[in-house]
C-alpha cells in the first residue's frame, strides 16, 4: 500500500515539474499590468481579469508541455542541464504529454472563448488562435521558430505586449499607453529569462542543431542582450513615478536584477545561470505585481 502511494506521488511530481511552475510568473506578470492600467482609469472588471489570468496561465503551461514534448521526440533535451523533462527522460509517454499540452491549450481557449462571449470583441479569436499557434510552433512541427533564434521575439511580442495590453484593452475598451509601456518591460523580462536558458544550454543545443539565438550570436553576445534586455525595463520605468508615484516600488525589482547580473557575469558552469533563470523571473514578477499596483493606486491617491 505504501509503495503504491509512493510510485502515486512520484508520478504527481514528474507531472508538476513538467509544468514547470517557476515560469508562471511570466505569465501572472503582464496580466497584473493590465488589471493596473484598467484600475488606473477606473475600468477594473474583477471577471474579465480574471478570465485574462486564466488565459495567461493555461498558455504558459501548455507551452511548457508543448516544448517538452516537441524537444524530448528530437533528443534536444538528451544531454540537457538543468530540471528533468518528461519527454526527454522517458518516464512518460510522449503521445501523453502532448495530449496534456493540448488540453491545457483548450482550456486557454475557452477561457479566451468566455472574453469574447462577454465583451463582444469576436477579432480577439484571432489573437487566442495566433497565440496558441505561436505556442505550439516555438518548439513543435517540421520547423520550430525556436530553432531558428526567434524565440526571443516572439516571447516578447506575446508574453509582453499582447498580454498586458489585452488584459486592459478587454476591460477598457481601447488600447492603453500604460499597458503598452509596462507590457514592453515584462516582454523584455521574459525574453531575458528565455536568452539566460538559451545560455545555460547553449553547447547541448549546439550538438543537436538547435539555433537559439544564443547559439547564433554567441556566448559572449548572448550575455551582452540578456543585460540590454534586464535593464531596459528599468529605463522604461524612470519616467513613471513622476505620473504616477507608487510605481516608484516596482524598483524594488532592481534588488534581484543585480544578483542576476553578477551571477551571470561570474558564471562558469551552466548550472549557476539557473539561479540566474529564477532571479530573472522573480524580478519581471515583482515589476509587474508592483508597476500595476502603482498605476491602480492613483485613484486611492486622489
Amino acid at each position: 500500500m505504501a509503495a503504491k502511494k509512493s510510485t502515486k506521488q512520484s508520478r504527481v511530481k514528474l507531472w508538476v515539474e513538467g509544468a514547470r511552475l517557476r515560469t508562471l510568473p511570466l505569465a501572472i506578470a503582464p496580466v497584473a499590468v493590465g488589471w493596473g492600467a484598467a484600475a488606473c482609469i477606473q475600468s477594473f472588471k474583477l471577471p474579465l481579469a480574471l478570465l485574462a489570468l486564466a488565459v495567461a496561465l493555461f498558455l504558459q503551461i501548455g507551452v511548457n508541455f508543448a516544448n517538452d514534448y516537441s524537444d524530448g521526440i528530437r533528443g534536444t533535451d538528451a544531454k540537457r542541464v538543468g530540471p528533468l523533462r518528461l519527454t526527454g527522460s522517458k518516464s512518460v509517454r510522449p503521445e501523453l504529454v502532448k495530449f496534456v499540452a493540448f488540453g491545457f491549450f483548450g482550456l486557454a481557449a475557452l477561457a479566451g472563448l468566455a472574453i469574447v462571449l462577454i465583451t463582444s470583441i469576436w477579432w480577439l479569436l484571432a489573437v487566442g488562435a495566433a497565440a496558441i499557434v505561436a505556442a505550439w510552433f516555438y518548439t513543435g512541427g517540421k520547423s520550430p521558430y525556436g530553432y531558428a533564434g526567434l524565440g526571443e521575439l516572439a516571447v516578447f511580442i506575446f508574453f509582453g505586449l499582447v498580454a498586458a495590453m489585452g488584459t486592459a484593452f478587454i476591460q477598457i475598451g481601447s488600447f492603453d499607453a500604460n499597458s503598452l509601456f509596462g507590457g514592453a518591460a515584462i516582454g523584455l523580462f521574459a525574453s531575458s529569462v528565455l536568452m539566460v536558458n538559451n545560455i545555460r544550454d547553449i553547447d547541448t543545443d549546439q550538438q543537436v542543431g538547435k539555433r537559439t539565438l544564443a547559439v547564433k550570436v554567441g556566448k559572449k553576445w548572448a550575455k551582452a542582450y540578456y543585460l540590454v534586455m534586464l535593464w531596459v525595463p528599468f529605463v522604461i520605468l524612470a519616467p513613471f513615478p513622476f505620473l504616477y508615484p507608487a510605481t516608484f516600488f516596482a524598483w524594488a525589482s532592481v534588488f534581484l536584477a543585480i544578483p542576476a547580473t553578477l551571477i551571470l557575469v561570474t558564471a562558469k558552469t551552466p548550472r549557476e545561470l539557473i539561479l540566474v533563470l529564477k532571479l530573472t523571473s522573480f524580478a519581471a514578477l515583482t515589476f509587474g505585481l508592483l508597476f500595476g499596483w502603482g498605476l491602480a493606486v492613483i485613484n486611492v491617491a486622489i
